[in-house]
């Protein structure tokens, strides 16, 4: 891929960071910040908004199709709107799971039925998504899936129920729907067996339970479906072959937009040096030395990230590329859990200090960082699973025994 950036990208750089910088203003100024890793739960109805008004003037769902609400803009162009939006320092998005993961998945793998359902409503904001994926015995082992739907009713008017529970469901508690693994043939094993359903959360059968987090915030959520029904067409694929459709799905998870991450990443980086000056740690040679290791490693992160994500296209698996997505997630996730460490040691004793009352504690940006990277080598696809799809599915090495 060709990294340089032409006239008409820069345009469109210009165009981005204009536009942030005059709607970002008035009531919109105070979002600014808000929303990040560990602190969902702030501001959550100011945040939509926003997103709405990004919808409202086309910066939703830029790299999909335009037949299907996008802009089909290239994949630099949606790179270069995701720094500009971290360079701005923007809210986060609560819409991230119904445009980067559902919604390419629906234009690959959905019926045109179920694009014209739910695709313009999630372009327009009007319907969030949460993951159904984990389960108490199946977290990074997703082929343990143990939900059971089955198809209920007379022929013509036919419906699934669904049975079981899933465990770290992102943004569960504020979404209308979910997409969710469930094995729907009896006595099937591992991937085989399993469909990929679309299901309403506001219904009887659904019970939603927050998860506290020691940051704070209750970005996952415990759900328990006992009954719960959804529409026999709202299966995505071929029913009973639903492993190839979430694979595609956790292909498209650590997509362009996962770019957006590294400027904040670089944001982050450059306060902790800020900081290392103003308490004289950058002082320290082998303090120094390692923000010096941390600057480097996040150019070459991004630069990795850019080549290998232009070889990967909607509905492709983790092997895609070279195994690109899995190696750019083994690669942050290392780098920021680092950084994490690095901010504890560069704050120094303050840093094991939390303020409040005794009953409840606040704490400030280091503290945060670094209890909620810890989770950086688990969520989204645990170390051990992008390493085993690398060493399978791209190196060709024996699969590894499974019990």
């Amino acid at each position: 891929m060709d990294l340089t950036y032409s006239e008409t990208d820069q345009a469109f750089r210009a165009e981005v960071r204009a536009w942030l910088e005059e709607h970002l203003s008035g009531d919109f100024a105070a979002l600014r910040g808000l929303g990040g890793a560990g602190r969902d739960h702030e501001a959550l109805e100011e945040r939509l908004a926003w997103n709405r008004h990004l919808a409202a003037y086309g910066w939703t769902c830029l790299g999909w199709p335009e037949e299907h609400g996008g802009r089909g803009l290239s994949l630099l162009q949606q790179v270069i709107f995701h720094e500009e939006y971290a360079r701005a320092d923007a809210p986060a998005r609560v819409n991230h799971l119904g445009e980067e993961l559902l919604g390419p998945t629906l234009i690959a793998f959905g019926t045109p039925e179920q694009q014209r359902r739910f695709l313009p409503r999630i372009v327009a904001v009007e319907e969030l998504w949460a993951q159904g994926y984990s389960e108490p015995g199946a977290g990074s082992d997703l082929a343990n899936v143990q939900t059971k739907a089955r198809l209920v009713g007379d022929p013509g008017a036919q419906h699934w129920v669904v049975d079981g529970q899933k465990v770290w469901t992102s943004n569960a508690h504020f979404s209308q729907w979910c997409f969710v693994i469930a094995r729907t043939e009896p006595g099937s094993e591992r991937h085989h067996g399993l469909s990929f359903l679309l299901v309403p959360l506001d219904q009887d059968g659904v019970d939603v339970r927050p998860i506290e987090q020691l940051t704070g915030g209750s970005e996952f959520n415990e759900v328990f479906f006992t009954g719960a029904t959804t529409d026999a067409d709202l299966v995505v694929g071929e029913p009973g072959r639903g492993w190839g459709v979430a694979m595609g799905l956790l292909g498209l998870e650590r997509g362009v937009s996962t770019l957006g991450q590294v400027v904040a990443f670089g944001r982050e980086l450059d306060a902790l040096v800020a900081l290392a000056r103003e308490n004289g740690a950058i002082d320290d040679p082998l303090l120094r030395d390692r923000l010096a290791d941390a600057t480097v490693g996040l150019s070459a992160m991004r630069a990795h990230a850019l080549r290998g994500l232009a070889a990967v296209t909607g509905g492709d698996d983790s092997s895609a590329g070279g195994g690109a997505a899995s190696i750019f997630k083994l690669a942050w996730a290392r780098w920021h859990k680092r950084l994490g460490e690095l901010a504890m040691d560069v704050a120094g004793p303050s840093g094991l200090v939390a303020r409040g009352d005794g009953s409840t504690y606040d704490l400030d940006p280091w503290q945060r960082l670094y209890l909620f990277s810890r989770a950086d080598s688990i969520y989204g696809g645990s170390d051990e699973v992008q390493r085993t799809i690398l060493a399978e599915r791209v190196l060709g090495l024996p699969r590894e025994a499974r019990g």
